[in-house]
């Protein structure tokens, strides 16, 4: 998997994760071009791969869109064989990332002091529910679990209303993000010191990142913020929400934002829906006058955008110079060509699942040219890598095959 001409070439990782927080953050490792072996129980593998499978046979989506571009080998980490097959990898490898339950590692006998007494300069990476020390560490998680602990679900859905889960999987994916950053610094380190190090980071320390918002809410009033639906939690202002839009679909809405910090937005936007003689209108001339006259300003809006769809809306406002957004769906944004023709959908073909539309990594980079391939299949490359890495005979793989090792 490693390319010339790709920002991590030469990086090895060791892949002990499964689910979605460790892929997610493998898998942008293997986009940057580092050699990612996902180490996978040989009954089965990653249990991903059949959730949500279509026929419980072929990989799952899920699956496909966490793993694009590693490598994939089977490995009973139960057998003594496995596990040392397994420290015999650990040796010629920079980073091994897991995120099994907690305790699970150290059961196995590869925690941080026994991966590092045999590669003292591993960067040693752990994503947990939550943090080592913390009254919950024994405690298992999942992305919901994270976003309802870490804060994310107290400021999400309407204010007189129970919260809500939002629907990506901050906890989970973002998570995974947090760490593959810190991995990219750990890795410029130790080009300076020669020294690996361990990484940890927790689901619910890491939800507390993408929630400055409400974080500085409260550090100004001293009470933890309420939900406010689509609006944001900082303050109010209007216009400012979801307008509907025709044919009236459950998506056909616009959001519309008008910047609180002077009149020019909405001189803008009086314009553009014909109310120019609004411009001065004393009900309206600060940010506060049109939060209080806020019903009054989204009546005039309304009959505006029900008279476009979400996408004409989105344009004339966006053109006009105020801050406009559609609400598309994903299947609009799947069927888009301009996803496609700026490459953040890609096309693969898959072993079993033929072709597949994929996302791919979506910042640009000039210095890295790394291709999007398509996840592995269940212990696709063990004879590879073992050869390879480990300079294991076909023999010997074939006789750790007989044995139920690999």
């Amino acid at each position: 998997m490693m390319q010339n001409g790709s920002a991590l070439a030469g990086v090895k990782v060791l892949d002990l994760t499964q689910f979605e927080a460790g892929p997610a953050c493998t898998e942008v490792l293997a986009w940057l071009g580092a050699e990612v072996v996902k180490v996978e129980n040989p009954n089965g593998g990653d249990q991903l791969r059949r959730l949500g499978s279509i026929d419980g046979e072929r990989d799952s989506y899920f699956f496909v869109l966490f793993n694009a571009n590693k490598k994939s080998i089977t490995c009973n980490l139960k057998t003594d064989e496995g596990l040392a097959l397994v420290k015999d990898l650990i040796k010629e490898v920079d980073v091994v990332v897991e995120n099994f339950g907690p305790g699970v590692i150290e059961r196995l006998g590869l925690g941080y002091d026994d991966v590092k007494s045999i590669n003292p300069q591993i960067i040693y990476s752990q994503l947990k529910g939550f943090a080592e020390g913390s009254p919950y560490e024994d405690l298992l998680a999942f992305d919901m679990i994270g976003q309802a602990t870490g804060g994310i679900m107290s400021v999400t859905g309407e204010a007189d209303r129970m919260p809500v889960k939002p629907g990506p999987n901050f906890a989970d994916t973002g998570t995974g993000m947090l760490m593959a950053i810190s991995i990219l610094g750990a890795l410029y380190q130790k080009q300076a010191t020669g020294q690996g190090q361990r990484l940890t980071v927790a689901m619910q320390d890491a939800m507390m990142q993408y929630a400055r918002f409400p974080l500085s809410d409260f550090m100004a009033t001293g009470e933890a913020p309420s939900r406010s639906a689509e609006g944001i939690i900082t303050g109010g202002n209007a216009p400012m929400g979801l307008f509907p839009c025709k044919p009236g679909g459950s998506n056909d809405y616009v959001y519309i934002y008008v910047n609180r910090a002077n009149n020019r937005q909405w001189h803008r936007l009086l314009e553009l829906i014909g109310r120019a003689d609004l411009v001065g209108d004393a009900r309206f001339e600060t940010s506060a006058d049109r939060y209080r006259n806020k019903i009054e300003i989204d009546d005039l809006i309304m009959p505006w955008t029900r008279q476009r769809t979400k996408d004409e809306a989105m344009e004339l406002i966006g053109r006009a110079g105020v801050p406009a957004g559609a609400v598309f769906d994903f299947k609009e944004l799947s069927e888009n060509p301009d996803f496609e023709r700026r490459e953040i959908f890609q096309w693969i073909d898959h072993p079993t699942l033929g072709r597949v539309k994929m996302l791919a990594w979506p910042v640009k980079m000039s210095g890295n040219n790394v291709s999007l391939e398509a996840a592995p299949l269940l212990g696709q490359h063990t004879e590879t890598v073992l050869s390879e890495w480990l300079g294991l005979s076909p023999e010997k793989i074939q006789e750790l095959s007989r044995d139920g090792v690999i």
